[in-house]
């Protein structure tokens, strides 16, 4: 059985963000401070996340602000995005640990704020990694949390990180067995709606490859175009890591298809 939800940049995620190209890149170009200062700049760390050390100081200085400040909505929602991309790139306990702590801020945030989408997705981020990572158990435990939080953000914007929402629920009606709820024509259907939003989304793009493959016959061609598209796209400066990453699935999805039509 195929793993229950995984979303916009599985550890790349987020995301369950993935890549949106008419975001600001995070930082705004702001220098971080000197390793170990308390006047590092989060944001610019965070710029810097695929040094992962980077990430982890911008998370600690989050975490830090939530606690001295509980009602810090924007340190809220921050600390869950990092915790979520953190959670990509440890091993398996220490993963679970991150992810956890990044629903929880999440939540804070979406408490908070509830009328803001950031703590709704990123929440649903760091249950979908923790979904696919720990077995069916956890898929079975946050199917349904994850996707009434991508659809609250829905509601609330559509157009949130260029279509993230969509392109997230396409990715949990691909991973989710049709037991459950899963489908591909409606999985195909949200990745189309988030590329209304960005045409040049590589997470998007490549979500759908793998949809139309699953859904075989004349689709494969189709696919294939997808994943092409995906090395087409330019690199976003706000969301390098995540494109570079996608590149590279993309190029090595494509060398598969080509062996096995060789």
């Amino acid at each position: 059985m195929r793993s229950c939800i995984a979303l916009f940049y599985l550890t790349v995620l987020v995301a369950l963000a993935g890549p949106s190209h008419a975001q600001e890149p995070p930082g705004g170009g702001i220098r971080a401070g000197t390793p170990g200062t308390a006047t590092a700049d989060p944001d610019a760390l965070y710029a810097d996340r695929e040094r992962v050390e980077s990430a982890r100081r911008a998370a600690a200085i989050w975490a830090q602000r939530l606690e001295e400040n509980p009602a810090d909505f924007e340190s809220a929602w921050k600390l869950a995005r990092a915790r979520y991309w953190l959670g990509g790139r440890t091993d398996d306990d220490a993963a679970r640990a991150e992810l956890e702590s990044g629903v929880e801020a999440g939540r804070t945030a979406a408490a908070l704020e509830p009328e803001r989408p950031e703590g709704h997705f990123w929440m649903a981020a760091n249950m979908g990694a923790l979904a696919e990572s720990f077995g069916l158990r956890a898929g079975l435990r946050y199917r349904g949390p994850i996707k009434e939080a991508l659809e609250r953000v829905l509601a609330i914007d559509p157009a949130f990180q260029d279509g993230s929402a969509d392109r997230a629920l396409g990715r949990w009606y691909h991973l989710v067995p049709g037991l459950f709820g899963g489908s591909e024509e409606k999985s195909e259907e949200h990745l189309r709606r988030a590329l209304a939003y960005d045409p040049e989304s590589t997470a998007t793009h490549f979500f759908l490859a793998e949809t139309l493959l699953e859904r075989g016959g004349s689709r494969r061609a189709e696919a294939r175009a997808e994943l092409e598209a995906v090395l087409d796209a330019p690199i976003n400066p706000a969301w390098a890591p995540e494109d570079r990453e996608f590149k590279a699935k993309a190029r090595a999805l494509l060398d598969e298809l080509t062996g096995d039509d060789g």
